[in-house]
């Protein structure tokens, strides 16, 4: 099943198992996100364009990355006229991975969760406190009186 979303101010086609870049959206890492704004969703036999939404359709995914994109330059001139102006920017993205594409009354379908592995603990070793040795004194030595002259 397909879906055509908005978001960023783009439309993209997905599917299930999709990676997209899109513009920034706000969370970390395997958070999970989902698009509402469904403009049309189909399959190979049937498609439902939205007037302008398709209703209680969705698109889930998660977070895999916040990158920033390649730069892009902008360069202004005009001749004649010794002027020129060079200027970057790199706009900030959003990697998403498409789980599932929701039709209306559909729910996600729960992923398994990865089984924790468990270790079985390590006993520390014991080691051998050692105390520190005490602190030598330095006695000063004494400086030798001073001889008196007498004339």
């Amino acid at each position: 099943m397909f879906a055509v979303i908005r978001t960023g101010g783009k439309q993209l086609k997905v599917t299930a198992n999709d990676i997209i870049r899109v513009e920034k959206l706000v969370g970390a890492s395997g958070d999970a996100v989902e698009f509402s704004e469904v403009l049309m969703m189909g399959e190979e036999s049937s498609v439902k364009v939205g007037t302008p939404l398709v209703p209680k359709a969705r698109v889930c995914g998660t977070i895999l990355d916040q990158i920033r994109d390649d730069k892009v330059l902008i360069f202004k001139k005009k001749r004649r006229h010794n002027y020129r102006r060079k200027n970057g920017h790199r706009q900030y993205l959003t990697v998403v991975r498409i789980t599932d594409v929701l039709a209306e009354g559909q729910s996600p379908a729960k992923a398994a969760a990865p089984k924790a592995k468990t270790k079985p603990e390590a006993k520390a070793k014991e080691v051998p406190v050692v105390k520190a040795a005490p602190k030598k004194t330095a006695t000063k030595a004494k400086k030798p009186s001073p001889k008196s002259s007498k004339k």
